[in-house]
C-alpha cells in the first residue's frame, strides 16, 4: 500500500513539473511570437510605415520641388533597400507619433525622436542615428532677454506639447506655445515678433532652422548649449525583432559611411558622430 502511495505522489510530481515546464514554454513561444508580431506583418506586406512630420528642415521637409526628403527621411528610406521593403511615409506632428505607433497606425517614428529612460519605458529604439545637443533660438536683439536657462521662468517657449523640449523649458518655469505640426516658419517668425521668446530644440535643426530665414531678428543663443542628446527610430515596446532588423541595417549604414554622407548633405556636418563640443550637463531633468 505504501509502495502504491508512493509511485501515485511521483506521479503527480511528475505531472505537475512537465506541466509546469510546458506553461512556462508555452509562455516563451507567446512572448517570441508576440515580439516576432510587427516584422512579420511588416514582411508579408512589404512595406514598413513611417510617421515623420516633414517640417523639420534638415531632417523631414519638403524641398523646392514638393518632395519629402531629409537626413531623417533619407535614413529611413536606406533601411527600407537594405531590409528589400517599400517605405510609405504618414505625415504627422510630434504630438501624435505615440498614439500612432500604439494604434498600429505606423509601424516606426522616424521624426528624430529623443532616446530618454522615460521613452524607453514606453518604446523601443534603434541604434542612434544622430549625435547632437540643446540650443535656443531667440530674438538677436536681446537673446529674448535669456541669459541662462533660470531666465526661462515667465517666458514663452514655442514646441510640441509632448517633445523634451517642451518639458524641459516648463522645468524652468516657462509657458509652451504649442503649434501641432506647422512649418519652422511659424515657430521662428514668432519669436522675431515677440509673440514668444524661443525655442528649445536640437543643435542641426535649430541651427538650419534660424538660417532658413535670414531677415527675422533671430539667433543660436550664444551660449545656451547643454545636455547631448541621440536621436533614433521609435517603435513599439515588443518589436525586438524589427529592433533587431533596423539596426542591422543602421550599423550596415555606418560601417560603409551612408550614414556619414547622408549627414554632411543635409546638415554640412557629420551628425553621425558624437559632437566634438563642450556642453553643460544640466541636472535633474529626469526626461
Amino acid at each position: 500500500m505504501r509502495k502504491n502511495l508512493f509511485i501515485f505522489s511521483f506521479m503527480l510530481v511528475a505531472v505537475f513539473l512537465l506541466t509546469a515546464c510546458g506553461e512556462g514554454e508555452n509562455d516563451n513561444k507567446d512572448n517570441a511570437e508576440a515580439e516576432d508580431k510587427h516584422w512579420k506583418e511588416i514582411q508579408g506586406k512589404g512595406e514598413i510605415v513611417a510617421g515623420t512630420s516633414g517640417t523639420l528642415i534638415g531632417a523631414s521637409y519638403y524641398d523646392e520641388n514638393d518632395e519629402l526628403t531629409g537626413y531623417t527621411v533619407e535614413i529611413m528610406r536606406e533601411v527600407g533597400k537594405r531590409l528589400d521593403l517599400e517605405v510609405k511615409f504618414e505625415i504627422m506632428g510630434a504630438d501624435d507619433l505615440a498614439t500612432a505607433i500604439n494604434s498600429g497606425r505606423i509601424d516606426v517614428g522616424a521624426n528624430d525622436a529623443t532616446i530618454t529612460e522615460k521613452n524607453q519605458e514606453k518604446f523601443r529604439f534603434s541604434e542612434p542615428y544622430k549625435y547632437s545637443y540643446i540650443v535656443a533660438a531667440v530674438r538677436e536683439s536681446d537673446n529674448s532677454g535669456i541669459e541662462t536657462l533660470d531666465d526661462l521662468e515667465g517666458k514663452k517657449a514655442g514646441g510640441a506639447a509632448t517633445t523634451i523640449y517642451s518639458q524641459i523649458a516648463e522645468h524652468f518655469g516657462a509657458e509652451v506655445v504649442t503649434y501641432g505640426n506647422a512649418p519652422n516658419e511659424a515657430y521662428l517668425s514668432d519669436i522675431s515678433t515677440g509673440r514668444t521668446d524661443l525655442v528649445l530644440n536640437d543643435y542641426y535643426l535649430t541651427k538650419f532652422g534660424v538660417a532658413a530665414f535670414p531677415d527675422f531678428d533671430l539667433h543660436l543663443h550664444p551660449t545656451l548649449k547643454f545636455n547631448p542628446t541621440k536621436q533614433a527610430i521609435m517603435m513599439p515596446k515588443d518589436a525586438s525583432k524589427l529592433q533587431e532588423e533596423i539596426n542591422g541595417a543602421l550599423n550596415s549604414m555606418r560601417e560603409d559611411g551612408t550614414l556619414s554622407e547622408l549627414a554632411k548633405e543635409f546638415y554640412e556636418e557629420d551628425a553621425s558622430k558624437e559632437p566634438d563640443v563642450e556642453v553643460e550637463i544640466v541636472e535633474g531633468l529626469d526626461f
